[in-house]
């Protein structure tokens, strides 16, 4: 008599409103060689201890366990992650783990051109940096550093040895930068990078207010009134949140991200983790689940996944963030 067996199904990070996560964005460090002004914590937070931080294998093994869940894309943030010390041996190691088809990093810029040899051959090709005026003087008011020179010169190495895609973003704020949106999509004709333009949420200990926000309407409406019609880019699914736009005869492209005016929470595949090793289901959201002490209390793989499994059972369907705090 044959009898048939059934066959378990794989564990996939599916979440109540049947999102199937796959993209998770790892801060390896809260610390950073800049103060811009769009990005200063609220009051009273300290930085943490090194105690505090994830050590990388311990990084390392809630990428792996998440691989097995169907994480496929990381991205590595901070803080700015090439301040902390031996981060181009993680990021080699995180290259190598199975299942992930897609680790870019996001950097500041500062320690880019120096440290570009280490970052390639760890296996990174895709960079996304934050570059928010092409005005020297402008970055020192912007980031409260002279840093315009390191940051453009890492970014035309980074051209120079093939590193593909490089992300450029920029933060547009009404009376502080929004006079160089022009300048900035005009870049699109001369290289192959992606322009993107992201909606300024006021989040922390800013000082800034949301009437200087500049939404992504008139951003497009101000470049084409001067540079010509964006041609949208048609993409497969799941491509991230960035609406793509190209000018005729432009190697480069626009990108539009829209987390005030349009946000994308419907589609939202991301989770984040925090550089103490909580698990965030939303990326403007302070609800967390705690990884790190049950990783140093020796819990098994098996009970990690079913940690995050019941983790992304709690993401919300919308961050609830249209002008004030988030969530």
């Amino acid at each position: 008599m044959i009898t048939e067996t059934a066959v378990k199904k794989p564990l996939e990070l599916i979440d109540k409103f049947n999102r199937r996560l796959s993209y998770l964005r790892i801060s390896v460090t809260d610390h950073c060689n800049l103060n811009c002004m769009y990005c200063r914590p609220f009051p009273n937070t300290s930085k943490l201890s090194h105690r505090e931080i994830l050590r990388y294998e311990e990084i390392l093994r809630i990428v792996h366990v998440a691989a097995e869940l169907g994480i496929s894309k990381v991205r590595v943030t901070g803080g700015e992650p090439l301040v902390r010390s031996n981060v181009y041996d993680f990021l080699k190691r995180l290259t190598m783990i199975e299942g992930l088809r897609d680790v870019s990093l996001t950097t500041n810029g500062v320690l880019l051109e120096k440290n570009l040899a280490k970052i390639q051959s760890a296996g990174i090709s895709r960079l996304n940096i934050s570059l928010d005026s092409l005005k020297p003087e402008r970055i020192i008011t912007i980031t409260g550093h002279d840093v315009f020179d390191r940051v453009w010169g890492g970014i035309q190495e980074a051209h120079r040895i093939g590193m593909r895609p490089i992300k450029l973003n920029m933060v547009p704020i009404r009376n502080v930068n929004d006079d160089e949106l022009i300048a900035f999509a005009r870049l699109s004709f001369t290289y192959p990078f992606h322009i993107r333009f992201i909606e300024y949420m006021p989040i922390g200990n800013t000082g800034i207010g949301p009437d200087r926000r500049i939404l992504a309407s008139e951003i497009k409406e101000r470049l084409e009134e001067a540079l010509g019609p964006l041609h949208p880019i048609v993409e497969a699914s799941g491509h991230g949140p960035a609406q793509r736009y190209r000018f005729d005869g432009a190697p480069g492209e626009i990108g539009l991200i829209r987390p005030i005016s349009q946000h994308f929470c419907a589609t939202c595949n991301r989770l984040r983790l925090t550089a103490n090793g909580h698990l965030r289901m939303c990326l403007l959201s302070n609800h967390q689940v705690d990884l790190a002490t049950p990783i140093r209390n020796g819990c098994s793989d098996d009970e990690l996944k079913n940690i995050i499994l019941a983790a992304v059972r709690t993401k919300p369907m919308e961050h609830g963030f249209y002008g004030g705090a988030a969530s």
